[in-house]
């Protein structure tokens, strides 16, 4: 019978048990001692922290990168606005001949780039500036506003008198109602003899849709205080009497036009029973017509009529930062404005 403290028993003592330690092997695998724990006393704690502190840091560096990127483009928008200002006005030597030129272009209103603040306020630049010689107005433009033409109209006359320099007015394609309104202000009128010249008259539009309701059976709910504050409402009939009011209205703004045109071109003009008809000419026949001077272009008017081939621009256009303001958002309330408000009389 085998003794159990005998070395060939198999008895639960440490020092004559023959079973192989497995921990003791893996820690003299390692190189640790056997007798040592492999992992430090507050492993755990450590390993924490360290994952913490790693967090930590991502963090700041993930703030830094974006106060990083908020600064560039602070830095790039400061540098568009600088760049647009910079374009707004002309940079040229005052010491320097040449001839000035100012853009008409596109519809005459407030607000355009065409409007009376900005139309104005170019002129000025340029006629101050003691090396411009005379000023030019580059014209492309249907018409507008009768309002806003006729503030650059009165504007041109008293520069003329106030800086003793000639204005010209050169026409590209169209030179048309309240851009003739414009033009005929000028000391001279040079077109193309293809340009669309004259449409001496006033227009208000609109629609009515009184009877397309009806057959829809649609009703329209306007309340107003005052017999005439629904007037041109294209939903509600028009009474002889507004149509006759709105009449008495357009005829007295063509009369004005008509006393400007006569103003501006003197005995130049040769007036026909259908000159302030509203119908428009070709560059050459308002030449013949005295709706015109000659014909001739920007370059042309600079070298022999100005006798300085240096053009300098001095157009004030919407900057880079305002015409974002207007596309992103600005621009929407303006035209919910305008889809509700009464059409004025128009130029065009």
């Amino acid at each position: 019978m085998t003794d159990p403290q005998s070395p060939g028993s198999s008895g639960n003592d440490p020092k004559t048990d023959a079973t192989p330690d497995l921990w003791a092997q893996a820690a003299t695998n390692s190189g640790a001692p056997v007798n040592e724990p492999l992992r430090e006393p507050g492993w755990e704690r450590a390993t924490l922290e360290r994952l913490a502190f790693s967090a930590l840091n991502e963090q700041r560096s993930a703030r830094r990168w974006k106060i990083f990127f908020r600064l560039a483009w602070l830095v790039l928008i400061a540098g568009i606005a600088f760049a647009a200002l910079r374009q707004a006005s002309p940079s040229t030597s005052t010491s320097t001949p040449h001839t000035a030129v100012v853009d008409i272009k596109g519809e005459i209103a407030s607000g355009a780039e065409a409007s009376a603040e900005f139309v104005v306020a170019a002129m000025r630049s340029a006629l101050e500036d003691e090396g411009s010689q005379a000023l030019v107005l580059l014209i492309n433009s249907p018409g507008g506003s009768p309002v806003q033409a006729g503030i650059i109209n009165d504007e041109i006359v008293r520069l003329k008198a106030k800086h003793n320099k000639p204005i010209y007015a050169v026409v590209e394609e169209t030179c048309a109602s309240a851009a003739y309104y414009i033009a005929a202000a000028a000391d001279d009128i040079y077109v193309d003899k293809a340009s669309i010249v004259g449409s001496i008259g006033v227009l208000m539009d609109g629609f009515g849709f009184t009877g397309t309701m009806e057959k829809l059976g649609v009703e329209r709910r306007l309340l107003t205080a005052g017999e005439n504050k629904g007037f041109l409402d294209p939903f509600s009939p028009q009474t002889e009497k507004q149509r006759a009011y709105a009449q008495t209205m357009l005829d007295q703004i063509h009369q004005q036009f008509i006393a400007v045109v006569k103003a501006g071109r003197g005995d130049r003009l040769k007036p026909t029973a259908e000159t302030f008809s509203g119908l428009f000419w070709t560059g050459q026949q308002a030449v013949e017509m005295g709706l015109a001077d000659k014909l001739g272009s920007l370059d042309y008017v600079a070298r022999e009529v100005v006798k300085a081939e240096d053009i300098i621009d001095y157009t004030r256009r919407d900057n880079v930062a305002e015409r974002l303001v207007k596309r992103f958002g600005a621009a929407i309330g303006v035209g919910a404005v305008k889809s509700i408000s009464l059409a004025g009389p128009q130029l065009r």
